[in-house]
């Protein structure tokens, strides 16, 4: 099962979503063709009302706790309710791209 995959399950069994969208962005990251290390994830949930940013994001690093401990490098969060989610357009901005990192390094094997 692909890492995208779990991830989505898990945030589906464990909050109520009203909107999800799951970015592999791996290919803009110093990584072999077809990683699976590098996710943006936005969720929309009233399960995070009366919650600041942190709380959200600390939730769901236990949820994905396994994924952040082995394949998953890194993990963009943008975490809504749904109010603020219509408030915003339904729109988040786009991801920098990678500055470099490890494919400067002579040892790096892509």
């Amino acid at each position: 099962m692909s890492v995208a995959t779990l991830i989505e399950r898990k945030v589906y069994d464990a909050v109520p979503v009203a909107h999800f969208a799951l970015e592999n962005e791996s290919h803009k990251h110093s990584v072999p063709p077809n990683s699976e290390t590098h996710f943006k994830l936005v969720l929309v949930s009233d399960a995070f009302s009366d919650m600041m940013p942190v709380r959200r994001h600390q939730m769901l690093y236990k949820i994905l706790a396994d994924e952040l401990a082995g394949p998953v490098h890194a993990l963009a969060l943008h975490t809504f309710t749904i109010d603020e989610w219509k408030a915003k357009g339904g729109e988040v901005s786009q991801s920098p791209d990678c500055m470099g990192g490890s494919k400067h390094d002579p040892e790096f094997k892509a």
